[in-house]
């Protein structure tokens, strides 16, 4: 793995780039430590994910990967008021650590009477200003009796005693009985979605030699950028990189990134989970792909995480294995701006 330059400190990053070589992946042994795992398992619970490869891999993955039903990611929708999440078993059996965040108008936050702090830089948080209210669930603060918690049973009590739709994880063995049962949860299993005979232009999916020998950053994030940004107009189905793409230049001026005598023509196929997915089956997608592909095939593989502010800004991450190169990959690492 290459190591370049630190940004200049006026810079505010929020993409970063890695072109690495990922160590022996055995079968059953998920690595946890180094890129690109930890940044999978970085990211908050996952909204979609995404694996882009070529058309003729489509039934390798069927077969060893989505044929098998019990893969998929299930998760569960319940309509619970929040104060029943603090309550007797639920909350000894499932909250077992994490973080409450509250994003309130003001109204609500001197309703509530709890302590939070202004959301947004000063000076630019808009006509509805907002407030974080945030609890460590799991602190010694948060038992009964103890002014913490009782502040915030009281404001679940009185302020906050609508119920509202939750969705729903459990990460561990499911308790007998279930506290969850008496909430009566919808169950939801993401099921993937397949999108084929996309016949696109293809790029040059592998940095060139050049850029890896002088380890020349600009050279590697303009490189990276654009291939970033061919990934994503897959992903969102978009006609300009068809090969049957005919628009106005006058009205867009996209081009697939390349000379263009090292862009060819392919067939894709774009297999997608969407619900409510933790990252660590995400991390397991990851070494399942790698193991069922032949390793001189490319794929890439993005996961966009649910926002967490009110803005809507929310986390991504995807990883490519560029052709024939076993072992390498390129990682764009896109987080939100907390």
């Amino acid at each position: 793995m290459f190591s370049f330059a630190t940004p200049s400190v006026y810079q505010s990053s929020k993409c970063f780039v890695t072109y690495g070589v990922m160590s022996h992946l055995e079968p059953g042994q998920v690595p946890t430590k180094g890129k690109p795992w930890s940044a999978l398992l970085g990211q908050d619970f996952v909204h979609k994910v995404d694996l882009i490869l070529p058309e003729e891999l489509l039934q390798l993955v069927k077969d060893k990967i989505t044929g098998d039903p019990s893969r998929a990611p299930v998760f569960y929708k319940v309509i619970m008021k929040l104060g029943q999440i603090l309550e007797g078993h639920f909350f000894t059996e499932y909250i077992k650590r994490g973080v409450l965040m509250m994003y309130l108008d003001k109204e609500t936050y001197e309703r509530a009477g709890l302590v939070g702090k202004p959301h947004g830089v000063k000076g630019k948080r808009g006509l509805k200003p907002r407030w974080i209210v945030q609890f460590e669930l799991r602190s010694p603060s948060m038992l009964h009796g103890k002014k913490g918690f009782d502040r915030l049973a009281y404001a679940c009590k009185n302020v906050f005693n609508t119920p509202i739709t939750w969705l729903f994880h459990n990460l561990s063995k499911t308790p007998v009985p279930d506290p969850l049962l008496r909430h009566y949860p919808t169950k939801y299993t993401s099921h993937a979605g397949v999108t084929d005979g996309l016949f696109t232009k293809v790029p040059s999916l592998k940095p060139p030699p050049a850029i890896l020998e002088s380890q020349n950053r600009l050279d590697l994030n303009e490189f990276a950028t654009d291939i970033y940004e061919w990934l994503s107009l897959i992903r969102l189905e978009s006609p300009r990189v068809n090969v049957s793409d005919k628009i106005d230049p006058y009205l867009s001026g996209y081009a697939v990134p390349g000379n263009p005598e090292d862009v060819q023509e392919g067939k894709l196929c774009r297999i997608s989970w969407q619900g409510f997915i933790p990252p660590k089956w995400t991390q397991q997608i990851l070494a399942d792909v790698i193991l069922a592909l032949p390793s001189k095939s490319w794929f890439s593989l993005s996961v966009t995480s649910f926002a967490r502010g009110i803005i809507g800004d929310s986390a991504d991450c995807t990883i490519l294995r560029p052709p024939s190169a076993p072992g390498e990959y390129i990682l764009w690492d896109i987080r939100r701006h907390d």
